[in-house]
């Protein structure tokens, strides 16, 4: 009786940390998706006109980050394949 009473209260430990932990993901997923909806809505500055292709291929620090974040959305289940590949799209131009 001990022994299945043990069974039954580490079961419903376990289950219940994976809620919280599926719940805390959910929250930092949607927290995340929100500061990119905000960064995107947020008015950029003008950019100055391209004088001369930055070394490394025309691809400057800014970009490559805002790429790595959109990877990052898009591999945590933020962002559909679609919302990625439009995304990626807008910021290459």
């Amino acid at each position: 009786m001990a022994a299945r009473t043990a069974v039954v209260a580490g079961t419903a430990q376990a289950t219940a940390g994976a809620v919280s932990r599926r719940q805390a993901n959910r929250a930092q997923q949607q927290y995340e998706a929100q500061q990119y909806e905000a960064a995107q809505q947020a008015p950029q500055p003008a950019a100055p006109p391209p004088s001369a292709t930055p070394p490394g291929g025309g691809v400057n620090d800014a970009l490559l980050t805002q790429l790595t974040q959109l990877g990052e959305l898009h591999e945590k289940g933020v962002l559909t394949d679609a919302e990625f590949a439009a995304a990626k799209a807008k910021l290459l131009g």
